[in-house]
């Protein structure tokens, strides 16, 4: 074979417009790469180049062939030497059960069922089982919510139980310890609650002693027990007026977690109007079962009668001569109407035996009272009277007996009371209700310190 020199590649050739076959065929792009010879580009069409600017051309064509040389080269190494796909992540392998820890912090109905509840917490049964068994023989049977707190650790089903927490609303209860041996350390816990007084003040607005309490913030369960508190001392509807100012103290009793447990009481009471201020403690005294009303000297507020049988209503008749609204003549009115939406509670305005419940004519269904001083008050047109209050029966001063209505010979729900003295009707309103008892002695010093004791909580509470 002769010897020749290989013609040199001249990248001005690429534009040129003489045909394929004068083209220079010996330059093989495999010297360059590995891959496959490429197709020629196809012909570019060139305009004719200032003669000033050819040295520019020959530099940007050469600048040009450089970079397409290192695209023939990267698609050559791309072709014979092709990127091994990734390895597929390995399928994972089933991880082993791990034991875990958790506290569940419950409320249940009732001690019985504390241990289903462990049981689906996924305690082992026989661990459940005894836990229960012991919180409540702690608990007692006593009805009422149970707050109960466990931690546990393992798998669910054979979980082990570390510690327990069972407690009624007042702190009172069981803890469960695991030990070291594996049983359980038990410690009862004691009731531990606190008391603390609130107090609330406002003044009467132009609607009902009702909304202005509730407006004050006083709970509505003890809206009832302050007007009762003054049954004797105010008329709630006629002696009272906008602007007067009231003040009401409750107590309420809180467990350790600061959770309010029962009702709250009410345990002071003010009341200051124009004519005359009152204020009132609630005491039992010594040896006696149901609490009171006392002044600051220890003088209950307890009279021989209600001034006032029922609630939140207003006098639409009074004692004395009036025309009959039925019968259309002059009559004596033997008693005071007091007019309240029917079902509004009738209280008996004093301890007594009852002589007659029942219908009686223009009466409708009426009620008539013998009190221990010979007195008798009457309750007429009520829309139904309590179960209980029979003749024979007994009831004490402030008992509910019926509830207003409009029962008999009326136009309309109203109680119409009368109280007969010697057999006598004398006007309701005007008759004095007698005076209370004072405390002496021990029971005068037991009232003086639950006296201190509330007045201290409530200059507390005004700081």
């Amino acid at each position: 074979m002769q010897d020749r020199d290989e013609p040199s590649f001249d990248p001005r050739t690429w534009g040129s417009s003489r045909p394929a076959a004068t083209q220079d065929a010996s330059f093989d792009v495999r010297r360059w790469g590995r891959g496959p010879t490429p197709p020629p580009p196809p012909p570019i069409r060139r305009e004719p180049i200032d003669p000033r600017l050819r040295g520019y051309g020959i530099a940007l064509g050469t600048g040009a062939v450089l970079a397409l040389a290192g695209a023939v080269i990267a698609f050559a190494n791309r072709s014979t030497h092709p990127v091994a796909p990734r390895a597929e992540a390995s399928a994972a392998l089933p991880a082993a059960p791990v034991a875990t820890s958790s506290r569940r912090t419950l409320v249940l109905a009732g001690a019985a069922e504390i241990e289903d509840t462990l049981r689906s917490g996924g305690i082992v049964p026989a661990e459940a089982s005894e836990a229960a068994r012991q919180a409540r023989a702690a608990l007692g049977t006593a009805p009422g919510e149970i707050r109960l707190i466990f931690d546990l650790h393992g798998e669910p089903g054979s979980a082990q139980l570390d510690s327990l927490e069972a407690t009624r609303a007042d702190g009172a209860g069981l803890v469960l310890r695991r030990a070291a041996d594996g049983s359980f350390d038990a410690k009862k816990l004691a009731a531990a609650l606190k008391t603390r007084v609130t107090v609330v003040r406002g003044e009467l607005d132009s609607n009902s002693f009702y909304s202005s309490a509730v407006t004050a913030g006083v709970t509505d369960s003890l809206i009832s027990d302050f007007a009762n508190a003054f049954s004797f001392d105010f008329d709630m509807q006629r002696e009272v007026a906008p602007g007067d100012i009231f003040e009401a103290g409750f107590e309420q009793a809180y467990n350790p977690a600061g959770e309010a447990v029962g009702v709250p009481r009410l345990v002071y009471v003010s009341l200051r109007t124009a004519a005359k201020s009152r204020a009132l403690y609630r005491f039992t005294p010594p040896g006696e079962r149901e609490a009171g009303w006392f002044d600051g000297n220890g003088l209950s507020t307890i009279r021989s009668l209600m001034r006032t049988p029922v609630d939140s209503a207003r006098i639409t008749s009074r004692f004395g001569m009036r025309e009959h609204p039925i019968l259309g003549y002059q009559k004596m009115h033997r008693g005071t109407d007091f007019a309240a939406p029917t079902g509004t509670p009738i209280y008996a305005s004093g301890s007594a035996t009852v002589e007659f419940s029942g219908p009686k004519g223009a009466n409708g269904n009426f009620v008539r009272l013998r009190h221990d001083n010979g007195w008798q008050t009457l309750y007429l047109h009520m829309n139904r009277i309590l179960p209980g209050v029979t003749a024979g029966a007994h009831v004490s001063q402030g008992q509910q007996i019926g509830e207003v209505g409009t029962t008999g010979r009326s136009t309309g729900p109203h109680l119409h009371y009368e109280v007969h003295i010697d057999g006598q009707p004398v006007d309701p309103m005007t008759i004095p209700t007698g005076t209370g008892k004072t405390l002496e002695g021990k029971a005068l010093a037991a009232f003086r310190k639950e006296r201190d004791r509330i007045d201290q909580q409530r200059a507390a509470t005004s700081n």
